[in-house]
C-alpha cells in the first residue's frame, strides 16, 4: 500500500548526523565564497575600461578618486580667480554689504599682492603663486562659483566631506568604499595620507559613520613606516598566524549568536590588516622609481613641506594604480597655519603654495604620462574661500560664498573655466555650484547615480547628497 498513515514522523537528523551527510557541501561553501570574490574583482576591473555598473548605475567614467584637500581656505582671488578691479581699488572701503563670517575684523579691500598670467592653449589665468600647475592648465577645469554653507572650519570640514554640516556621516571616500569596493584584496578602499595636520573637525572628517566600519579610512603616512605595528618578524609569524586563526573562532562564535556589524567589520579588518602586512611595504617602497620621477615630483626640494608632499602625491599615484578608489592627502605642517592666513596672508599663502605646488603639478603629469589620469579624478579644493577685503592689516577673513578649486581626469572638460563671482570675487554670480552638486558629480563620473546610493538609517535611505545635488553636466565632456 502507497503512503503511510500520518501517525508516524521521520526521526529528526541527529547533529552528529547531519554534520557526516552535509561534510561534503562545506568545501564548496568555501570554494563558492571564493568565486564570489573572484567574480567581484573581475566586475569592479571592467569598471573605467568599457564595462558598467550593475543596472540601475551609470557607465563609469573613471576608476578611482585622489582629493587633494586644502585645509584652511585658499583665498580664490590670490590663486585662480583674477579680481582687476579689487586691485585698482586695493585700500579703499568696501562698497557692499558683508556677510558675518567669523571674526568680523574687516578692513578694507584687498588686492592680490600676486600677479595673474595666461597659460596653456587654454588661456587660463593662474596666480603666480602656482607656476608649476600652471604649465598644467590645459588639463584643469576650474570652478571659480563654489559655495558652501559653513563659514567656521569644523562645520564646513564636515560639509566638504560628508555633504553635512555635523558630526556622524560618513565621508564622500567611504560612501566611496561602500557603493564600489575596492579593485585590490590586499588594500583598503578608501586611504588618507596623512601630510601632519589633522583638519579641524578631526578624524569624524574620514569617518564611514552608519555605514559598516569596513567603509571607514585608513591613515597612512607618507614617510617612514606608513601604518604603525606593519612589520612582522619572522619568528613571530607562526604565532601571529596562530592567534589570528583563534580569534577567527572565537568570533564566529560570538557571531552566530549576535547581529552586529562591529564583528563583522573587525573580522574583515583583521583580515585586511594581515594582507596589508604583505602589499603595504611593497607600496611604500618607491627606490624603485626613478630618480627623473623623484625629482619631478620634488623629493630634492629645500623646504621640508614640499618633500612631505612630494612622498604623498607619488604614494597617490601608487595607490590608485593597485585599484584604491578614494585617496585623500592632506597638506604637510608648514610655519603658517594652513591656508588659515587671518594675518600675514603673504607670507601665508607662499609658504602654503610652495608645499603643495611642484608635487600637485607632477602628479598630473605623471598620472597622464602613464595613461592613468583618464581613469582618475582629481579634486584640489578646500572648505570655503576667503574674503576680497583685509581682515586687520594684511589678512583675510572665511568666504563661503564664492571660491575656487579644480578637477582633472577622466570625463572632465580640460582647459575650462566654469563660473564666476563678482568683480570684487566676493559672491558667486554666474553658475553657482553647491557642495551637494559637487558630491553628486563626483560619483557620477564614478558610475554612480547619487539618488541611488543609499543606506537604511534613522528611518529614512540617506546618502551623500541628502535630498540635494545635482550633477553639473557642463563640466563633463
Amino acid at each position: 500500500m502507497n503512503g503511510h498513515c500520518g501517525q508516524f514522523q521521520p526521526a529528526p537528523l541527529s547533529r552528529r548526523a547531519m554534520l557526516s551527510q552535509l561534510s561534503c557541501g562545506f568545501g564548496a561553501l568555501a570554494l563558492g565564497g571564493l568565486f564570489a570574490n573572484q567574480a567581484q574583482a573581475e566586475l569592479l576591473s571592467r569598471i573605467g575600461t568599457g564595462g558598467s555598473l550593475p543596472a540601475g548605475h551609470l557607465p563609469a567614467r573613471v576608476r578611482s578618486v585622489i582629493f587633494l584637500y586644502q585645509d584652511g581656505g585658499p583665498s580664490q582671488v590670490d590663486t585662480f580667480d583674477p579680481k582687476p578691479r579689487l586691485s585698482r581699488e586695493n585700500g579703499k572701503p568696501v562698497p557692499f554689504l558683508r556677510a558675518q563670517t567669523q571674526f568680523n575684523d574687516d578692513g578694507n579691500l584687498l588686492g592680490s599682492p600676486w600677479k595673474f598670467a595666461r597659460h596653456g592653449e587654454c588661456g587660463m589665468e593662474i596666480s603666480e603663486l602656482f607656476p608649476h600647475i600652471a604649465t598644467m592648465a590645459d588639463e584643469l577645469c576650474v570652478v571659480r562659483s563654489m559655495t558652501s554653507e559653513f563659514s567656521e572650519h569644523t562645520n564646513a570640514n564636515y560639509f566638504l566631506h560628508t555633504g553635512a554640516g555635523l558630526a556622524g556621516r560618513p565621508s564622500m571616500g567611504a560612501w566611496c568604499s561602500y557603493g564600489l569596493g575596492c579593485e585590490s584584496a590586499n588594500l583598503p578602499g578608501f586611504v588618507v595620507l596623512d601630510g601632519g595636520l589633522t583638519p579641524p573637525g578631526g578624524l569624524d572628517c574620514f569617518s564611514n559613520g552608519f555605514l559598516p566600519a569596513t567603509h571607514q579610512a585608513s591613515r597612512m603616512k607618507p614617510r617612514a613606516q606608513p601604518i604603525a605595528n606593519l612589520a612582522s618578524q619572522e619568528r613571530e609569524l607562526s604565532e601571529a598566524v596562530r592567534k589570528r586563526a583563534l580569534l577567527t573562532r572565537l568570533d564566529g562564535r560570538f557571531q552566530a549568536d549576535a547581529t552586529c556589524d562591529a564583528v563583522e567589520s573587525a573580522i574583515v579588518n583583521q583580515e585586511l590588516a594581515f594582507a596589508m602586512q604583505a602589499s603595504v611595504p611593497e607600496l611604500a617602497a618607491i627606490d624603485g622609481e626613478s630618480e627623473a620621477v623623484r625629482t619631478l615630483y620634488g623629493f630634492d626640494a629645500k623646504d621640508e613641506a614640499t618633500r612631505i608632499y612630494a612622498h604623498e602625491c607619488l604614494l597617490a599615484r601608487r595607490l590608485v594604480e593597485r585599484g584604491v578608489r578614494f585617496v585623500e592627502l592632506t597638506i604637510p605642517r608648514t610655519s603658517n597655519d594652513r591656508w588659515d592666513q587671518h594675518a600675514d596672508l603673504r607670507k601665508g599663502h607662499e609658504d602654503n603654495a610652495r608645499a603643495i605646488d611642484q608635487p600637485t603639478a607632477a602628479l598630473l603629469f605623471d598620472l597622464k604620462r602613464l595613461g592613468l589620469l583618464e581613469s582618475t579624478l582629481v579634486v584640489w579644493a578646500g572648505e570655503f574661500g576667503r574674503t576680497p577685503f583685509a581682515q586687520g592689516s594684511n589678512g583675510r577673513d572665511h568666504n563661503p560664498f564664492g571660491y575656487s578649486i579644480f578637477l582633472a581626469g577622466g570625463g572632465v572638460k580640460k582647459g575650462l573655466v566654469y563660473g564666476a563671482t563678482d568683480e570684487y570675487g566676493y559672491k558667486a554670480v554666474d553658475k553657482p555650484v553647491s557642495m551637494h552638486d559637487l558630491h553628486a558629480t563626483m560619483l557620477h563620473l564614478l558610475g554612480v547615480d547619487h539618488r541611488r546610493l543609499t543606506w537604511r538609517f534613522g528611518g529614512r535611505d540617506m546618502r551623500l547628497t541628502d535630498v540635494h545635488g545635482e550633477v553639473v553636466t557642463a563640466l563633463l565632456t
